[in-house]
């Protein structure tokens, strides 16, 4: 019976922390609404989102081997382009990532 209550103990723990980890952004947000942190935090997430994937791309580019960096540069490219023309992060992050594999799958191919 011991074991029977300490499962049950262990259950009612873990689903209050649960519910409580699920229900604190719902609780906190009408206080964060009018807060200028999160509105400039809004404004410049996407940017960085799109920065910091550019970052990861052009630091992994081997310069010593073909396409030296192509496909890489086109799709930073690419995305910077379609985010000026749509101002949408996921369109675009989508949009470069799929020209940059595309050209990462089809370069190597035409000069080996």
């Amino acid at each position: 019976m011991h074991g029977d209550l300490h499962l049950v103990a262990a259950l009612a723990v873990a689903i209050a922390i649960t519910v409580a980890l699920r229900a604190i952004p719902f609780a906190v947000k009408n206080a964060l609404r009018e807060s200028a942190l999160i509105a400039d935090v809004d404004r410049w997430m996407p940017l960085g989102a799109i920065t910091i994937l550019a970052v990861y791309a052009l630091s992994r580019i081997d310069v010593g081997k073909w396409p030296n960096g192509i496909p890489e540069l086109a799709g930073v490219a690419v995305t910077a382009a379609v985010h000026q023309w749509r101002h949408n992060a996921v369109l675009s992050i989508l949009v470069g990532t799929l020209a940059c594999i595309a050209l990462a799958n089809t370069l190597p191919a035409i000069h080996p």
